[in-house]
């Protein structure tokens, strides 16, 4: 654990009395959100950085299982607080989903109960906090839902293929469903869209308010012009996205003049072997941040389907404000404007029939001028007003 790594004074307070300041804030992260590589940490950190940035005083707590101690953070916060998740199986013993169960910390809660700031807990994996009446009284506590978790977990049980994993993906997503409607109890929830809004307040959750998803983009840095390939990227260790990829080369692009690239962390062994099994689909294992960027740049169209119409999509976000032609299904703009800016087909017939046009269509500058005006409310400085509007 590390405390107030650039040596700033705790918050300590006479007469049991914290002094308050709306422009403090703790934020509790599921994971330590540095690197940012994957959906839920990119989340975090380019939030925590345009709070930074707006002048909010952040005192981040991260749960830690593998990434350790973060330097850069510290130049976004007043201080930065690690505590290890207790990854023993024998949390999954709780009657509490593991998610939740694995990150507790009772120095966390003890830290918390120093002052009033208002706290922001990042998915229901640190909502724990909420079952302690002390730890929240006097304080605005937010939760930013990074999906509706329940119906989540569920969709990626059906994804599995390994029946162990599978297995915890129910009990869990069960336990989870159960446990969800804990937050009843927060101050606000900042859903990550319109359909998922309601979906919380069908729960009856108070004062539920869409926030966008934050990203590395200030502004749109497409280009206009003409690729060579279309690219699908995700977090390939997720088992809905490596599957997602394998239905785009069986069902999309096989047969077509076409180039695809796939492009993912930690692909799973069985999608290398389908990859290698075709002459125009190509495969970036672990790409770098600056990889990842230049292949959305150059690619001329970002090809991106998924049978989860929940949480964030951050890979459409950033392929909309770094890329040319996005061609989506429906599920991956629900509960979104966004599908507006994208081409939407459903289906194997219906995307090969647009991948091919797209890749003869060049993007324009007008789409460009269109795409710009869209996204301005999209940028991270703006995403974050909903956190502002309730310190």
């Amino acid at each position: 654990m590390r405390n107030n790594p650039n040596g700033l004074p705790q918050n300590k307070h006479t007469d049991n009395q914290p002094a308050m300041n709306n422009r403090d804030l703790h934020i509790v992260s599921f994971n330590v959100p540095l690197p940012a590589n994957y959906g839920g940490v990119i989340d975090v950190y380019y939030r925590l950085r345009a709070l930074s940035e707006a002048g909010v005083q952040v005192h981040l707590h991260c749960f830690d299982y593998g990434r350790g101690e973060a330097k850069e953070l510290e130049q976004y916060c007043v201080e930065v607080n690690y505590y290890q998740r207790d990854m023993s199986p024998l949390r999954m013993l709780d009657r509490r989903p593991f998610i939740v169960a694995s990150r507790e910390s009772k120095e966390l809660k003890h830290r918390l109960m120093q002052d009033c700031y208002p706290v922001l807990l990042e998915g229901l994996h640190c909502c724990a906090l909420l079952e302690d009446e002390g730890v929240c009284r006097g304080r605005t506590a937010m939760v930013r839902a990074h999906n509706v978790e329940g119906e989540y977990y569920r969709r990626l049980a059906a994804s599995e293929r390994r029946w162990l994993k599978r297995l915890y993906l129910k009990i869990d997503a069960w336990k989870i469903a159960r446990y969800e409607p804990i937050l009843r109890r927060a101050d606000a929830v900042l859903a990550v869209n319109e359909g998922e809004k309601q979906q919380f307040e069908a729960m009856g959750c108070r004062n539920v308010q869409p926030m966008s998803s934050c990203h590395p983009y200030d502004k749109v840095v497409a280009q206009a012009g003409t690729g060579k390939y279309a690219l699908y990227h995700g977090a390939l260790d997720v088992a809905e996205n490596a599957r997602a990829a394998e239905w785009l080369i069986d069902n999309v692009v096989d047969g077509l003049r076409c180039s695809l690239i796939i492009a993912g962390s930690n692909p799973p062994e069985w999608l290398q072997q389908k990859v290698d099994e075709s002459d125009t689909v190509y495969l970036v294992d672990n790409p770098t941040d600056e990889k990842m960027r230049q292949l959305i740049a150059e690619a001329q169209v970002c090809l991106l389907v998924t049978d989860q119409p929940t949480g964030l999509k951050l890979k459409l976000l950033n392929s909309l404000f770094a890329g040319r032609h996005c061609l989506v299904n429906s599920a991956m703009v629900a509960g979104t404007s966004l599908g507006d800016l994208c081409t939407v087909a459903d289906g194997a017939v219906a995307l090969r029939k647009e991948l091919t046009r797209l890749m003869q269509t060049p993007f324009s500058e007008s789409m460009l001028d269109e795409r710009r005006r869209a996204l301005r409310p999209l940028t991270p400085s703006e995403a974050v007003k909903p956190v502002l509007d309730l310190l």
